[in-house]
């Protein structure tokens, strides 16, 4: 009889796992006299002002509409998850968040003044490390917050981009694909923050010589990553991103008709130039000498045998 396979190990980095479960199932609370944790695995109420944001923490971005939904639930209902805290380790008073911070803020917003906690000694590495798990496991983290947290785990202690794989549980291409948006600019990251671009438009913009441009381009003209992927393709082919800017722009061509120019003039070694009208419109191909007409004669005649 075959031996039972042995269980995959978690993708989550060690202990990481357990810490995420142990928040998940702290939902009853029952304080101690002394209003401090009871052991490792159960849950305090520990006064509101008493606790601060993490200043690591990956996600800026709360939004507003969905943090006054959880206050009001937590009017109804209460805080139903306990948040995870760690001594302040600027003021042994008072506590940090690492994991929980929207239930901390829609419980401040509710207006209460105690919140659940459990209270665990964490180091930098596991704060930071944790606080991307929990975000990115609950697609919290917008593109450029999770690139950003993938950079300074790198950066800061050395991670590589086969262990932030291991640690968040992401394949190591997404990893890497994800790392790619840190060499956005500041006002393209501004575009993909605030949702006028996707990740998607951002890494085939990366492939231009000047991914601004064409960044500006699409926010403009509200192109699909694809649009973008030809624009970018056309560029490397056609010329310089300025030129054809100037034409789309313009509104004389759309992407899908740069894109089809840029193949027939692959197709025939010729400057193809569509011009669309208002009905139907004009194809025009542009030879140099009387043999590249007489090859282009011949490309058109061949397969009717004329």
């Amino acid at each position: 009889m075959a031996a039972d396979p042995k269980p995959k190990p978690s993708r989550l980095g060690r202990g990481l796992s357990a810490l995420i479960g142990e928040v998940e199932g702290a939902t009853s609370y029952e304080p101690s006299a002394e209003g401090t944790a009871k052991s490792k695995t159960e849950a305090s109420t520990l006064s509101i002002r008493d606790i601060r944001p993490n200043p690591q923490q990956p996600r800026r971005h709360f939004d507003e509409a969905q943090l006054a939904e959880l206050a009001e639930s937590i009017r109804t209902k209460g805080v139903l998850q306990a948040i995870l805290v760690r001594p302040d380790p600027k003021d042994g008073s008072k506590y940090q968040i690492i994991a929980g911070e929207r239930r901390w803020r829609a419980a401040k917003q509710a207006g209460l003044d105690e919140i659940p906690a459990t209270i665990r000694n964490m180091d930098e590495l596991e704060l930071l490390e944790i606080g991307i798990i929990e975000n990115v496991q609950r697609t919290d983290l917008n593109p450029i917050e999770e690139a950003e947290a993938y950079g300074a785990l790198m950066k800061r202690f050395g991670r590589t981009q086969e262990g932030l794989a291991e640690s968040v549980g992401k394949s190591r291409a997404h990893i890497a694909n994800t790392i790619r948006l840190l060499n956005l600019s500041d006002t393209a990251r501004t575009h993909l923050r605030e949702g006028r671009i996707s990740a998607g438009h951002a890494r085939a913009a990366l492939g231009a010589a000047d991914p601004d441009a064409v960044v500006a381009m699409t926010v403009q003209k509200g192109l699909s990553v694809r649009d973008v992927e030809s624009l970018v393709k056309k560029t490397k082919t056609e010329g310089s991103m300025s030129a054809i800017g100037k034409r789309v722009q313009a509104g004389d061509k759309d992407v899908d008709t740069e894109a089809l120019e840029a193949d027939l003039s692959r197709a025939l070694g010729l400057n193809v130039d569509i011009r669309h009208k208002e009905n139907g419109g004009e194809l025009r191909i542009k030879y140099r000498d009387l043999e590249q007409l007489d090859e282009l004669c011949r490309r058109l005649t061949a397969k009717r045998g004329l």
